[in-house]
């Protein structure tokens, strides 16, 4: 590990993280998809900015609030739009395979849990060469509740043994994901370009990093 080791930072046995915009790119896809259900319903599109700030809770949970008693049918038409392109477009972010590959050598173990339905997170994991690495990848639907909920952390954590507290961090890049952090007694880790602000309330990181080079960094032996 880093000799300059943060101050009160538990050292991890486990990581989990979240998939999009922490690990993977795949916006432009999102939010194509986004618009095709909106325009269905007459509704504004949103730009792929806005769709990284706006998009956090799973589908089962934001849709109904989104589009009523017809969420299911917008459901079928953003899902049939992504599943198109999806594999096609997803791209890792700066660094991440470097990362993922040196703490998998390092002994640690890593496992993925996001929103995103679970049937198309492993499908990605699996384009990328990259289901290897984790010992559990759970997505939206994979579980009675989903992200925040500690649910899907547990499930992630099972094929390990590992049961959940502060030697496991949770590694995203947004406000929900500190939240379960929080939840699940894990420590959370944001990695995000720009310092957190007032939008994680009660659920504040243990650490903010750049990037997925900066935790690599963190994590290499010294």
């Amino acid at each position: 590990m880093s000799k300059s080791w943060p101050s009160g930072l538990p050292r991890p046995r486990a990581l989990l993280f979240d998939w999009d915009n922490t690990l993977v790119d795949n916006w432009a896809t999102i939010t194509a998809a986004l618009n095709a259900a909106f325009a269905a319903f007459g509704m504004e599109s949103w730009t792929v900015e806005q769709a990284k700030r706006r998009v956090r809770s799973s589908m089962r949970e934001s849709f109904p609030k989104m589009f009523g008693d017809e969420w299911e049918k917008a459901r079928d038409i953003f899902y049939g739009t992504f599943q198109q392109t999806h594999l096609q477009t997803i791209a890792p972010m700066n660094g991440a395979e470097a990362m993922l590959r040196g703490l998998k050598s390092h002994g640690l173990y890593l496992g993925v849990v996001s929103n995103k339905h679970g049937e198309f997170l492993r499908a990605e994991a699996g384009r990328l060469g990259w289901s290897p690495l984790f010992g559990g990848i759970v997505g939206a639907a994979d579980c009675a509740r989903d992200k925040p909920a500690p649910d899907p952390v547990d499930l992630a954590l099972k094929p390990g043994g590992i049961a959940r507290g502060p030697g496991v961090w949770f590694v995203g890049d947004a406000d929900i994901d500190m939240e379960c952090a929080h939840t699940s007694g894990c420590t959370p880790i944001l990695i995000y370009p720009e310092p957190p602000g007032g939008d994680f309330g009660r659920h504040k990181p243990a650490l903010h990093l750049n990037n997925c080079n900066e935790l690599a960094a963190l994590l290499a032996p010294s």
